[in-house]
C-alpha cells in the first residue's frame, strides 16, 4: 500500500492556539507513517507556502493540524482549489465542526442530545444578559470560545459573579462565547472511522480527570487522568453511546475519521452531545489511538488506513 500512496505531506503546526499539540500530533504520524515505507514529509504552513505543495510534487496530505486554518475547513478548502486529495472531512463538515454553536445547531435540527445552551455575540455582554443566562441555563456554566479545541479559554462557572470573566476569557479567543448548561456525570470520548453508511464507531474511552478537571494540561502533558479502554460501562450504554456518535458524525456530514465528546449524565445516565473534532489528536495521550488499539488497530495502521482513504469532495469516494 505505502508505494502507491505517493509522496505525502504531513501537515502540522499552522497558526491555531493548538499549534504545539498539532506539532506534536504530526511528528508522531510522521514517524509511522515513514515506518511503514510511506515517502512522508513534515510541511508546517506556518512557515511555507501552501503553492509548495503542489510545485514540489506531494500527491496527498495527512492534516495533523488543530484549530484554526487546519481543522476549519480553510485548509481543505486551500487543498481542493490545489488538487490535492486529503485526510478527513471535507470543506463544509470541518467548518461546521469546528464551530460548536452550528454543530449544535445541526444536531438540534436532527433531534440529537446536547446540553442546552446561549450564544453570547460580542456586542451582547450586558449585565442584564449575564442574569438571563442564569435563568435560563442554571448554574454551574461551561463557558467557552466556540471556534477553539483542547479546552483552551474554557470556564466551569458555579456563581453568579464568575461569569463576567469566563466570558472576558473566551473572548480574549473568539469574538463569539458558547454559554452552555453543566451536565454533572462521566466524561466519554468515542472516535469514527468511515464515511456515510460504512461510519462505525471505536470502542468507547471513559475519561476519569483529576477533580473532574480535563483541561489543557492535563489532557496533553499529565500522567494523572485515567483513560478506561474498554470503558467500563454496560455493554447496552456503550453501543448506545455509538450509535449516538455515529449519528451525529453523519448529521455533519463528516468522513474519514472524527472523535465525538460527550458527558453522560449522572441522574438518569443519558449521554449528551459536546462537540465533534474532525482531525483529532494523535499524541502519546491522545483517545484516537487509544481507542483503535482496543479494536486491533495499531497506530501505524490507523495512520496508513486515514492517508489510504485520503480525497477530496470533487472526487467519488474509493475504497483503500
Amino acid at each position: 500500500m505505502s508505494t502507491r500512496l505517493g509522496k505525502v505531506a504531513v501537515l502540522m503546526g499552522g497558526t491555531s492556539a493548538e499549534r504545539d499539540v498539532s506539532l506534536m500530533s504530526g511528528t508522531g504520524v510522521l514517524q509511522a507513517l515513514r515506518s511503514q515505507g510511506v515517502d512522508a514529509h513534515a510541511f508546517d504552513p506556518a512557515q511555507r507556502p501552501l503553492g509548495d505543495l503542489r510545485s514540489e510534487g506531494f500527491d496527498r496530505c495527512f492534516i495533523a493540524l488543530h484549530g484554526r486554518h487546519g481543522e476549519d475547513g480553510s485548509m481543505q478548502g486551500a487543498l481542493e482549489l490545489l488538487g490535492i486529495p486529503y485526510t478527513g472531512s471535507g470543506v463544509m463538515a470541518s467548518a461546521i465542526a469546528m464551530d460548536k454553536v452550528m454543530t449544535k445547531r445541526v444536531w438540534i435540527a436532527e433531534s440529537l442530545p446536547t446540553p442546552a445552551y446561549r450564544w453570547i455575540g460580542p456586542d451582547d455582554r450586558s449585565d442584564e444578559r449575564v442574569r438571563d443566562l442564569t435563568a435560563d441555563l442554571g448554574l454551574p456554566l461551561m463557558i467557552k470560545p466556540p471556534r477553539e479545541g483542547s479546552s483552551i479559554g474554557i470556564s466551569k462557572v458555579t456563581d453568579e459573579d464568575q461569569i463576567h470573566a469566563a466570558v472576558q476569557l473566551a473572548g480574549r479567543y473568539d469574538p463569539d462565547v458558547l454559554c452552555e448548561a453543566f451536565i454533572a456525570g462521566e466524561e466519554i470520548t468515542c472516535p469514527i472511522l468511515g464515511e456515510g453508511a460504512s461510519a462505525h464507531a471505536l470502542p468507547v474511552v471513559r475519561i476519569v480527570a483529576p477533580e473532574g478537571k480535563y483541561d489543557y494540561q492535563n489532557k496533553y502533558f499529565s500522567d494523572e487522568v485515567g483513560y478506561l479502554c474498554p470503558s467500563g460501562l454496560p455493554e447496552a450504554e456503550e453501543q448506545a453511546i455509538q450509535r449516538l456518535a455515529v449519528a451525529a458524525f453523519r448529521a455533519l456530514g463528516c468522513r474519514g475519521w472524527g472523535r465525538a465528546d460527550l458527558m453522560i449524565r449522572a441522574s438518569d445516565r443519558k449521554p449528551f452531545l459536546l462537540e465533534m473534532n474532525t482531525a483529532p489528536g494523535m499524541t502519546g495521550h491522545s483517545l484516537v489511538p487509544m481507542s483503535a488499539r482496543a479494536a486491533g488497530i495499531s497506530y501505524e495502521q490507523l495512520c496508513l488506513r486515514l492517508l489510504a482513504a485520503a480525497r477530496l469532495d470533487a472526487s467519488p469516494a474509493k475504497q483503500a
